[in-house]
């Protein structure tokens, strides 16, 4: 079977791992991490592409997205089946699974997230590059390293301290290390940026299982939605994360 998998590029790694190995035949895209930062343009932008796929020449086009903050609501393909995981966004894809995810954010619900890919592909300052933050976290970030810069370390952290308490709703950086694959280990970093921000540091296990699971084929109902041709991705706002109505 030949499918064809949009991806967000923090999967790159994963999915062209998967694919070396997989019974099929995949085309992969991947798209810039930096559209999520506005819903409506990575819509736009998924959209295009799924318009630009070839009529009859796939079995399916896979989405290597979760909802991602609704990026991926009203996406539609109609000539060719769209399948995806159910998850909220890629912590769930680097996890291996919705229960885990959830387990993890009811033990600890503020939790910056860190993975290899996410911080090769986020620029050269770690703390630029956790998966799960809102572009306010992000640009007080990008406040900081100027502070730095300007005016040294130490009077950085005491005008950042001054100026909000953004930090107060994080307590916990976690690395995911993908066990199947071998990558590059950037937990030191990430070490470095929660003792700096009084956080605890947890290294755990990710799982390729959820990633490999749909681009080998095996879509199960209850992790991943199948769209039918002509249909299009609604929010279901229950434990289906999301569903596939008629577009009206």
């Amino acid at each position: 079977m030949f499918l064809k998998l949009i991806s967000c590029e923090v999967l790159a790694r994963q999915v062209y791992y998967i694919a070396a190995f997989a019974p099929h035949v995949i085309d992969i895209e991947l798209v810039d991490k930096g559209l999520h930062n506005d819903s409506d343009v990575l819509r736009a932008e998924l959209q295009r592409r799924l318009d630009a796929v070839e009529p009859d020449k796939y079995g399916a086009v896979l989405l290597g997205y979760g909802l991602c903050n609704n990026s991926i609501v009203g996406l539609t393909c109609p000539h060719t089946q769209m399948v995806l995981p159910r998850a909220h966004d890629c912590i769930t894809l680097y996890l291996g699974s919705g229960e885990r995810y959830s387990a993890e954010f009811r033990r600890n619900p503020g939790t910056y997230w860190y993975t290899p890919d996410y911080m090769e592909r986020g620029g050269a300052a770690s703390d630029k590059v956790s998966l799960g933050a809102s572009t306010t976290e992000t640009d007080m970030d990008t406040v900081y390293q100027e502070y730095v810069e300007k005016y040294g370390q130490d009077n950085a952290d005491y005008l950042m301290e001054v100026m909000g308490a953004w930090q107060k709703h994080y307590n916990r950086a976690a690395y995911i290390e993908t066990q199947e694959i071998h990558l590059p280990d950037y937990s030191p970093q990430v070490q470095e940026v929660a003792a700096r921000r009084g956080w605890t540091f947890e290294q755990m296990a990710g799982s390729l299982i959820l990633l490999r699971d749909l681009l080998e084929g095996r879509w199960d109902a209850e992790r991943y939605l199948t769209v039918p041709p002509g249909q299009t991705i609604t929010p279901t706002y229950d434990g289906r994360i999301v569903g596939a109505c008629h577009l009206e």
